[in-house]
C-alpha cells in the first residue's frame, strides 16, 4: 500500500513537473509569434531533441523563410516604383521636345493658311496632352507604390468635396454638355486629404461624364456608425458585364472607354481611397447606368 501511494505521488509530481515545463515553452512560443506579428522577432533557439524541439524547429524554419519573402516582395515593389518613376522620367524629355517643335510650328503657321497642317498639328497636340497625362499618372503612381505619396488627412465636409470636385470639371462638362446635381443633404465629414481626395473623385466623375455624354450624372451621400458612403451614378449604358472585375486594375481600358485613354484614372482613384481607410466599387444600377459607391470608414 505504501509503495503504491509513493508511486502515485511520484507519477503525480513527475507529470506536474513535466506540465510545467511544457506549459513554459509554449508560453515561449507563444511571445515568439507574437515578436514575429510585430515584426520584432529574434533567433528562436531550440531546446533539446523531442516532437516540441522539431516543432520549434519547423516554426523558426518557416518565420525566417515568410521574412525572406516578405524583404524580396519589398525589394520588388521598391524597384518597380523606381522603374516606374525612370520611365516617366524618360518620357518627360521627348514631351518637352515636342512640345518646344508644337510652339515653332504654330508660331510658322500663323503666317500660312494651311488647314491641312493646322490639322496635323491638333492631332499631335491631342496625343502630346494624353502622353503629358500619362507621364504624370506614372509619377503618382510611382510615389504610391514607393509609399512616399504623403496625404494631408483632416476633417472634409463631404458636400464641399463633391461641389469642388464638380466645379473644377465643368469646362469639361461644358463641352460634353453633360450636367451633374450635388444636392446638399447636410454636413457629414470624413478624415481625408482634400486635394488627392477631389483627384480620385473627379476621376470618377469623368468617367460618368464620359459614358453618358449630354445627360445627368447623380451625387448622394449618407453616414452611418460604420462609414460615410458617397455614391456617384450616371444616366448611360452602364458597364460591360465583362468589364467590371477589371475596371480599378491599372491600364484596363474597357469596351467604351475613349480612345485617348489610358486606362489610369480608376485605378488611381482606387489607390488614393485605399491609403485614406476607404474602399470604392462599381456595379450597374437596376434601372439603367454605372454607379461608383465610395465609403471612408470610422475605425
Amino acid at each position: 500500500m505504501a509503495g503504491f501511494l509513493f508511486g502515485a505521488i511520484l507519477f503525480l509530481f513527475t507529470f506536474c513537473s513535466r506540465n510545467k515545463i511544457e506549459s513554459a515553452r509554449i508560453k515561449t512560443l507563444t511571445d515568439y509569434l507574437e515578436q514575429v506579428n510585430t515584426g520584432k522577432a529574434v533567433i528562436l533557439s531550440t531546446s533539446g531533441e523531442d516532437d516540441f524541439a522539431r516543432l520549434e524547429d519547423e516554426i523558426y524554419k518557416t518565420v525566417t523563410y515568410l521574412y525572406q519573402t516578405k524583404d524580396a516582395a519589398v525589394q520588388a515593389k521598391d524597384n518597380f516604383a523606381e522603374n516606374l518613376a525612370n520611365i516617366a522620367h524618360q518620357i518627360k524629355t521627348p514631351i518637352t521636345a515636342i512640345s518646344l517643335s508644337l510652339q515653332m510650328m504654330n508660331h510658322s503657321l500663323a503666317r500660312q493658311s494651311s488647314c491641312l497642317d493646322c490639322e496635323i498639328i491638333e492631332q499631335v497636340e491631342k496625343q502630346l496632352a494624353r502622353l503629358t497625362h500619362l507621364e504624370e499618372a506614372l509619377l503618382v503612381l510611382s510615389r504610391i507604390d514607393a509609399g512616399t505619396l504623403l496625404l494631408q488627412k483632416k476633417e472634409v465636409d463631404v458636400y464641399t468635396l463633391l461641389v469642388l470636385s464638380a466645379e473644377t470639371l465643368q469646362e469639361l462638362f461644358t463641352d460634353s454638355h453633360t450636367s451633374i446635381q450635388v444636392p446638399e443633404l447636410g454636413e457629414m465629414m470624413i478624415c481625408a486629404d482634400m486635394d488627392w481626395t477631389m483627384e480620385a473623385v473627379m476621376n470618377l466623375m469623368k468617367n460618368c461624364m464620359e459614358h453618358s455624354p449630354g445627360k445627368e450624372i447623380h451625387c448622394s451621400y449618407a453616414q452611418n456608425l460604420l462609414y460615410t458612403e458617397i455614391l456617384l451614378w450616371d444616366e448611360g449604358e452602364g458597364f460591360a458585364k465583362e468589364d467590371l472585375p477589371h475596371l480599378f486594375e491599372r491600364f484596363y481600358r474597357g469596351q467604351h472607354a475613349k480612345e485617348d485613354g489610358i486606362g489610369i484614372g480608376l485605378a488611381l482613384a482606387k489607390e488614393i481611397f485605399e491609403r485614406q481607410n476607404a474602399s470604392v466599387h462599381a456595379k450597374n444600377r437596376q434601372g439603367g447606368g454605372a454607379e461608383f459607391s465610395i465609403r471612408f470608414y470610422r475605425h
